[in-house]
C-alpha cells in the first residue's frame, strides 16, 4: 500500500524542502490534479543531460554515434522503470482506482514516468547540482556495465547472432520453457541452445522477446568468459 502522500517528505536520500512537489511526483494523472507529467517533461530534460555528460566523460575517445547510442540504451523505458523498481518507487505512486486494479505500480510506462518526475522534482527542490549529484548514482553502474563502444545498442541477440556467424557456426535456437502468471504479470522462460560451442542458458522476462534476450545475453556471458 502507498503511504498516505500527505506523510512523504523524503525519498531516494534526498530531503524534500517542498514535500508537494514530491508528492506531485509521485501522482498519477489516474489519481487526479496536480499529477506528474509535467514534470515527467521536465525530468526526462534532465535524465537525458546528465546521462549524456557522464557517458562523455567516461568515453572521452568515443564517437557521437557510439554516445547517441549509449544514452538511448541507458534512458530507455525499461531501463528507467528498473531503476524505479531498484528504489522501491511503485510502492509510494498514488493511483487511481483502474490503474491500482491492473498493477499499474508495476508497469514500465508509469514506472519510468514517476522516475523522471522525480528527478524534476528534486531539481525545483534543491537546484542542478543537487539534483544532478542525487540522480548519476542510479546510472553509474549501468553506465560501467554497457559494452565497448563498437557494440553498445546492439541487443544481445544481435550481439550473439553476429558472434556465430563471424565464426561459422550455426546460428543459436530459442524455445519457450515455461509461461505463466496473472494476465496483467505474465512471465516467460526461454532457453537459448547453441551447437557450436555446445551452450544452453535460460532468460525469464515479462515477454518472449525478454526472456529471449536474457538467455541470450547469458549465452554471451559464458562463450565470452
Amino acid at each position: 500500500m502507498a503511504p498516505r502522500p500527505d506523510r512523504i517528505d523524503t525519498f531516494a536520500g534526498h530531503d524534500f524542502t517542498d514535500p508537494g512537489l514530491l508528492r506531485q511526483a509521485l501522482t498519477h494523472r489516474s489519481a487526479g490534479s496536480p499529477h506528474n507529467e509535467r514534470l515527467e517533461f521536465l525530468g526526462d530534460a534532465l535524465v537525458n543531460q546528465f546521462v549524456a555528460e557522464a557517458l562523455y566523460r567516461y568515453w572521452p575517445k568515443a564517437d557521437e554515434g557510439a554516445l547517441t547510442r549509449a544514452r538511448a540504451e541507458l534512458v530507455r523505458e525499461s531501463a528507467l522503470a528498473a531503476i524505479a523498481r531498484g528504489l522501491d518507487l511503485g510502492d509510494s505512486l498514488v493511483l487511481g482506482p483502474g490503474e491500482l486494479k491492473t498493477g499499474g505500480h508495476r508497469r514500465d510506462s508509469i514506472l519510468a514516468d514517476a522516475l523522471e518526475a522525480l528527478v524534476a522534482a528534486i531539481h525545483l527542490d534543491a537546484g542542478f547540482e543537487a539534483c544532478r549529484a542525487a540522480v548519476l548514482p542510479w546510472f553509474e553502474p549501468l553506465i560501467a556495465a554497457l559494452p565497448p563502444p563498437n557494440k553498445v545498442g546492439k541487443d544481445a541477440k544481435t550481439r550473439l547472432q553476429e558472434w556465430v556467424q563471424a565464426r561459422g557456426k550455426p546460428l543459436p535456437q530459442y524455445a519457450l520453457l515455461e509461461e505463466g502468471g496473472d494476465d496483467h504479470a505474465r512471465t516467460f522462460r526461454v532457453g537459448c541452445t547453441l551447437r557450436e560451442p555446445s551452450v544452453h542458458s535460460e532468460g525469464e522476462g515479462s515477454s518472449r522477446r525478454a526472456a529471449e534476450q536474457q538467455a541470450a545475453d547469458a549465452a554471451l556471458r559464458i562463450i565470452e568468459a
